[in-house]
């Protein structure tokens, strides 16, 4: 196992038994942390908030060129991560467990299910997770029926790989973590929170270009400024994601603004 882990975080931030941990099956180690080790995450990281370790794949195969991979039986292009492979890489991690008791074994797929907000607190309130990061045409599927894997995608689009994915729903994770995010009031108005897009944002200068801040947000009247940004909230809501504006109004959680 190659650690991005800092061997000072126990003295630095709270102990690594009790810090939100992630480990990332992957066959470029080097990869990670990557941009999790900047910003509020890399702080985080810096302290001993979370931790992250790589478990390279490559060095599971037994034979002398560290074969991976092999063609897809029934023919077709590309080729498939090998289920033995990965199986040992898993059984290499001591917490790894097919009945999901501990951390919860997640490949990252473009045929998975969607990761959302929801999913997203779910497993930063947990103990952590260990990701799985497919190459080439994907992982042989009786590995991850074997394991109880989680299938997670962030999109209806194909990476080159699982690595950038794994970027993301750490991130998303990390800066949900007690102590991470500089205002606990911050992620209560964030997109998704409320099953709504987020509102404009504006700052200085007050007049930029021949483009002016709404008149309503220099007014001070709080219940104004609230009342303005639910409704453009619904309505970017509406215009750019139909299929939340319709999970919102289907929850009866419509304002008085109608669209």
């Amino acid at each position: 196992m190659v650690s991005s882990r800092s061997q000072d975080n126990a003295s630095t931030g709270a102990a690594a038994d009790q810090a939100w941990q992630a480990t990332v099956m992957t066959l470029f180690p080097e990869m990670f942390p990557g941009s999790l080790g900047q910003s509020l995450a890399g702080k985080a990281l810096e302290d001993g908030v979370w931790t992250i370790d790589t478990v390279d794949i490559r060095k599971f195969a037994d034979d002398k060129h560290q074969t991976v991979d092999d063609t897809p039986f029934g023919g077709g292009a590309g080729m498939v991560m090998r289920a033995d492979v990965i199986d040992a890489a898993l059984s290499s991690v001591g917490d790894a467990s097919a009945n999901n008791s501990g951390r919860p074994i997640v490949y990252l797929s473009p045929r998975g299910k969607p990761l959302d907000q929801t999913r997203v607190k779910e497993l930063a309130a947990g103990q952590g997770v260990i990701l799985l990061c497919g190459r080439y045409e994907g992982v042989d599927d009786r590995v991850i029926e074997a394991w109880n894997m989680e299938e997670i995608s962030l999109g209806d689009f194909v990476l080159s790989g699982g690595e950038p994915a794994a970027l993301s729903l750490v991130d998303a994770c990390v800066r949900l973590l007690p102590g991470v995010m500089g205002s606990e009031n911050s992620p209560e108005e964030e997109s998704f929170e409320r099953g709504l897009l987020e509102y404009p944002h504006y700052t200085r200068p007050r007049v930029w270009g021949d483009h002016e801040v709404p008149e309503v947000l220099l007014s001070g009247h709080h219940e104004n400024v609230r009342a303005w940004r639910q409704a453009e909230a619904e309505k970017i809501t509406a215009e750019r994601r139909p299929d939340l504006w319709d999970k919102y109004t289907a929850k009866d959680n419509l304002s008085s603004s109608k669209h």
